[in-house]
């Protein structure tokens, strides 16, 4: 065996391994929401449960609940998609004029000024809780999706504009010019040019926004107080009780929150890795 198909198979059970590794968690969460509760706290623990019981994804799938701990899923699922499609939406449309400031136009201290905006991502979300509540608060936006997007986009803005902003140093600025000599406003030039050139790192602007918004927790626990406005995250920490917990339920109600951003990141991994290593590069 040559040397370089060494170091291949030694990068192939590597992988092998470290996928293992991740996947085992999920493999569990699985085998834990279809065993009755009563199986998963015996002695041995069994890997393949005796009988299965899907009863737990009907509670919390069907609208209304089944019982306390079913109510308001499905509502904190809609909140939860309302919430991070807003989020993403307003985001993307600041991030994309922004980043094209940053990456286009020469002022002063502009590496300092997206330094700052991202210095800000890099705070503990502990540090601004006193002063968003009291914003909240004063706007009435407490236990309110509007609220929750608001805070959120303090979250997720930062991080796409650094984003964009790098992957817009990659485009051309040759093809820019050619444009505007043909006619194009500056403006004109952002739509035709720079924005389809820039695809990949959109999609990972919006993938990464969407994934932030879609498992902030804090935020939504502090803010909320109803289902009106619970989102996901929240809603399935209160699978809890105050003595007991059915892990099974947590479980269940964790896959199926996992499930869209699985699927989006599915179907456009292509687009995710191209757009963060060409985003790498310049900056």
């Amino acid at each position: 065996m040559t040397r370089r198909k060494r170091t291949q198979l030694a990068v192939e059970i590597t992988a092998a391994v470290v996928g293992i590794v991740y996947l085992l968690p999920m493999l569990w969460s699985v085998i834990a929401s279809v065993t009755p509760a009563s199986a998963l706290l015996e002695q041995p623990l069994r890997w393949i449960p005796s009988q299965l019981d899907f009863g737990r994804y009907i509670a919390i799938l069907t609208p209304g609940g089944v019982g306390e701990t079913g109510a308001g899923f499905l509502e904190a699922m809609g909140n939860s998609l309302f919430v991070a499609a807003i989020t993403v939406t307003i985001a993307l449309v600041v991030s994309i004029f922004g980043a094209y400031a940053f990456a286009r136009l020469k002022f002063a201290g502009r590496r300092i000024t997206l330094a700052l905006f991202l210095s800000t991502y890099m705070l503990p979300q502990i540090a601004l809780l006193i002063p968003l509540y009291f914003i909240l608060n004063q706007l009435s936006l407490l236990d309110s999706r509007w609220g929750l997007i608001l805070v959120d986009l303090a979250l997720v803005v930062p991080f796409t504009l650094w984003i964009l902003s790098n992957y817009f140093l990659t485009v051309p600025e040759e093809l820019e010019d050619a444009a505007r000599v043909d006619g194009c406003t500056r403006m004109g030039a952002l739509w035709r040019v720079v924005l389809p050139s820039a695809r990949p790192g959109i999609v990972t602007a919006i993938m990464f926004a969407f994934f932030l918004a879609w498992d902030e927790f804090l935020y939504a626990l502090i803010f909320t107080s109803t289902y009106a406005s619970k989102t996901l995250p929240v809603a399935i920490a209160e699978f809890s009780g105050r003595y007991t917990t059915d892990f099974g339920l947590v479980a269940a109600g964790g896959l199926v929150a996992a499930l869209p951003p699985v699927l989006i990141a599915l179907a456009f991994q292509r687009n995710i890795v191209s757009g963060m290593s060409a985003g790498a590069i310049k900056g």
